[in-house]
């Protein structure tokens, strides 16, 4: 019993934190400073950002910790598994790409902590190529390979995700 109890707490806590993270990211892209300088604004941007972040780390410690025991080979086996589930290829190398996600978003909130004007996008072709990266594994992980009812909150985050990028004019 103690087990299934165990169990439940790691699925929970991996869950929550996965949704509670992407909630607190999308939260902090809408609350992004328009073009014009507003310091509180750009603050709780950062907060709720760096808050996502540390969320997004804690979902990969309770995935690694709940479910594939600390093992890089496990966690790679799943990924395989999954993607042949819904795409018939048995590769799990989309396992690096939640690695890089993660890297990114760790550095993107240290970077927006040491220059506040690296979150104002200075390269277009590069600030939308990191979107479209985002966008996708955000996608992927909230719509295309969550199950029930669940697909719909993932689909609202992806919309309002797209409509905080929308092109602002001043306030």
């Amino acid at each position: 019993m103690s087990q299934k109890l165990a169990m439940d707490t790691g699925e929970v806590l991996t869950r929550g934190t996965v949704w509670m993270a992407l909630s607190l990211f999308v939260a902090g892209q809408l609350a992004r400073p328009r073009q014009s300088s507003s310091p509180l604004r750009l603050q709780v941007a950062r907060a709720l950002n760096t808050l996502g972040c540390i969320t997004f780390i804690a979902h990969v410690a309770c995935a690694f910790h709940f479910y594939h025991h600390w093992s890089h080979a496990s966690a790679y086996a799943e990924t395989a598994r999954q993607t042949a589930e819904y795409f018939g290829s048995n590769w799990g190398g989309g396992l690096y790409f939640n690695y890089a996600f993660l890297v990114l978003w760790i550095v993107q909130s240290a970077a927006s902590w040491i220059s506040p004007k690296s979150l104002q996008p200075s390269n277009p072709w590069l600030t939308w190529f990191v979107r479209g990266f985002v966008l996708m594994m955000i996608f992927n992980g909230a719509v295309v390979f969550a199950h029930g009812p669940v697909r719909w909150f993932g689909l609202l985050l992806c919309v309002l995700l797209l409509a905080s990028w929308r092109p602002r004019g001043t306030p």
